[in-house]
């Protein structure tokens, strides 16, 4: 019987990793699109992602208190019905046409996913065996590379029209000039968020109406007993946990980065059409689903840290080949690196989770605020790319670097030594 309800919450849980998958990853389409109707910079239409991912360093630690005194379930209906309410404010952003609207919207729909992120990761890990919790995880965050090529290959060719003028390169006879073309492409990007919203809901109705089952961490069910912390900042103390937070920061700012950057490299740098860069940009994320899916099979056989250390040195290779080469052979290089980012959010957040009881909910509150990587590295990334337009490619310095602290997570930090 507890097998079946297993089951059933974890089918729940895994549409939740779809779902904020679509979120996150029609960003660098929305990037694309603000660059053109804003007139943007590489480094202003990055703020995109800045605004969406504070408010991942903002929320974790009320949300952990909220779940910790209530339950996952609580916090998961939470974060459904606000990020809802973030995708109907596309409609309100259409008439005011400023960028800070938009701004403020992705702020909104993050508090959302953060309330699911801060639940679901921990509650996959605790629900079954610990020893599988980096394959189940992993597993859970396969759906999460399905939504990303959904959103990468599909609803992105929704938004972006292909058409990329300016003021001075506008036709004469474009319906309502250059104010119409602002109004024809903000209201593209109002449909996606509709559905969005509309599922959202439908989902948190589920969730309101479907029986999930308390978890025992520590010897104590979910709930918080009578005089227990609500957050637990002791729990830093633990070595692997605190390095774990380290190295998700690097590897969310250094994925972020690539994903941000991803469209306006294919047709700024290396001259692609929107629809060309749409396409190879659902490759990307494709590539990354198959990660998750082949990862989640090798980690029957080897150990999650030991395919870690493997996958980072392969992209810290691969982030030397776009340094190097740039244009289309960068690309290509792009592709194996999503292919090897795949297993390492999930690896190193289950990792970091081990034997820490009762106090799970708070490790992994800062394990999700580790994601405000993505607010200052994707910004640093398209500076440099700004600063010498001819030698935009050496902007890939910043994931290299990045994948460096997570090879190191997996060679020693990941090791429970207290």
């Amino acid at each position: 019987m507890r097998n079946k309800e297993y089951t059933f919450a974890l089918t729940l849980i895994f549409s939740l990793f779809f779902i904020w998958a679509i979120s996150s990853n029609l960003l660098p389409t929305m990037i694309r699109q603000l660059m053109k109707t804003f007139e943007l910079s590489a480094f202003q239409a990055s703020l995109t992602e800045a605004s969406y991912w504070i408010a991942y360093f903002i929320f974790p630690i009320p949300i952990a208190m909220f779940m910790k005194r209530y339950s996952y379930k609580a916090g998961i209906i939470v974060g459904l019905l606000i990020a809802a309410f973030g995708g109907l404010l596309f409609f309100p952003a259409a008439v005011i046409q400023e960028y800070w609207a938009y701004l403020a919207i992705f702020f909104v729909i993050a508090t959302g996913m953060c309330f699911l992120e801060t639940a679901a990761n921990p509650y996959v890990t605790v629900l079954g065996d610990s020893a599988t919790a980096p394959r189940r995880l992993n597993l859970a965050q396969s759906f999460n590379g399905l939504g990303a090529f959904i959103a990468a290959m599909f609803l992105s060719k929704l938004v972006l029209s292909g058409q990329d003028y300016t003021r001075n390169t506008i036709p004469s006879d474009y319906p309502g000039g250059w104010e119409g073309f602002v109004q024809f492409e903000t209201n593209a990007m109002k449909i996606p968020y509709l559905v969005l919203a509309v599922v959202l809901i439908v989902i948190a109705v589920i969730f309101v109406f479907s029986r999930l089952p308390k978890i025992n961490e520590g010897g104590h069910e979910e709930g918080a007993a009578k005089g227990e912390k609500l957050i637990d900042f002791s729990v830093l103390k633990r070595s692997h946990l605190r390095w774990g937070v380290i190295a998700q920061f690097f590897y969310n700012g250094g994925q972020t980065a690539i994903n941000a950057m991803f469209l306006i490299y294919c047709c700024k740098y290396v001259g692609l059409t929107e629809g060309t860069a749409t396409t190879y940009f659902g490759f990307y994320m494709l590539a990354f689903l198959l990660g998750r899916w082949i990862g989640t099979l090798l980690m029957v056989k080897f150990k999650p840290q030991n395919m870690l250390v493997v996958y980072a040195i392969v992209n810290i290779t691969l982030c030397g080949v776009i340094m190097i080469f740039g244009g289309m052979v960068g690309l290509y290089a792009m592709l194996g690196v999503s292919f090897f980012m795949s297993i390492m959010y999930p690896t190193q957040f289950s990792l970091a989770l081990k034997n820490l009881g009762n106090k799970t909910k708070s490790g992994s509150a800062f394990l999700v605020m580790a994601i405000v990587g993505n607010v200052f590295l994707p910004p640093l990334t398209g500076h440099l790319m700004d600063m010498n337009e001819n030698l935009y490619q050496l902007a890939y310095i910043v994931p290299l670097i990045c994948f460096i602290f997570c090879a190191y997570y997996g060679y020693k930090g990941y090791i429970v030594k207290n």
